[in-house]
């Protein structure tokens, strides 16, 4: 992540920051490792080595931006179904670059954090990460929030058991659970939801990815694969994003009246 930026890159980076808001919070479904192996005629696992580069290279542009929160889909609840061989080349990959990265993570005041069934993780994954968790833990600049054997579903499941334990140990009851409730027994409950979801690959499904925070979340879709998503790819999906108008319910002239006001 050290590496100069090129007069290009800070060139486009500004002209984001002066053309509209950037999202304070960016979540990305990193797809398309494997098929991006499989054209170039490589085994699965080349794909997911070149995708590490990506996930540096969008870290460290993040940074660079503004963006306050950045979220990665890095391993799903479903891809332990995935066959054993290049799961244990997934948790290796893992294992490495959080050895790997924490240095430079912790160098550029980053914050790594971690959502999911943690506790599913392989002993010495989980020793990685909670030491690089506890590393960073005081740094300002940006939160990467890192998405380990997670999913939507999961996080609702667990969230609706928690407060069910609480109805029934009489410390809430129902009338006391509304949206903001429900949230703050989500896994994410110490970050805003995203403003922005990006999805490589040309795929236009969200996979049971942050399920109760994208209600309002912008959508890019990217028709490249995960290992060729670079810097240019993640600054024309902010620069689409700024386009938009976020109404959250509302029609455009109540955003204007707002504005006004």
């Amino acid at each position: 992540m050290g590496r100069l930026q090129p007069e290009s890159d800070i060139k486009l980076q500004n002209e984001l920051k002066k053309s509209g808001l950037i999202p304070t919070h960016i979540a990305i479904i990193m797809d398309g490792n494997g098929r991006w192996a499989r054209k170039k005629g490589l085994p699965r696992v080349a794909g997911h080595s070149k995708g590490v580069e990506s996930v540096k290279d969008i870290v460290k542009s993040c940074a660079e931006l503004g963006v306050k929160y950045l979220t990665l889909y890095t391993f799903s609840t479903e891809n332990w179904k995935r066959p054993k061989e290049e799961v244990s080349t997934l948790m290796r990959l893992l294992l490495r670059s959080l050895r790997d990265e924490a240095d430079e993570l912790n160098e550029n005041n980053i914050k790594l954090t971690a959502i999911g069934n943690l506790s599913a993780l392989p002993n010495e994954v989980q020793k990685e990460l909670y030491d690089a968790m506890d590393k960073t833990k005081n740094n300002k600049k940006m939160v990467l929030n890192i998405a380990l054997s997670y999913s939507g579903r999961w996080e609702l499941l667990e969230a609706m058991r928690c407060i069910a334990k609480e109805i029934e140990n009489k410390t809430i009851v129902p009338s006391d659970i509304d949206e903001k409730y429900i949230s703050n027994h989500l896994t994410t409950k110490e970050f805003p939801d995203p403003d922005l979801l990006i999805r490589t690959s040309n795929e236009f499904r969200v996979s049971n990815f942050l399920l109760w925070q994208i209600a309002y979340t912008e959508f890019f879709i990217s028709d490249v694969y995960w290992p060729e998503f670079r810097r240019k790819k993640l600054y024309e999906a902010v620069k689409n994003y700024q386009q938009r108008e976020r109404r959250f319910g509302k029609v455009s002239e109540q955003l204007k009246m707002n504005e006004k006001a």
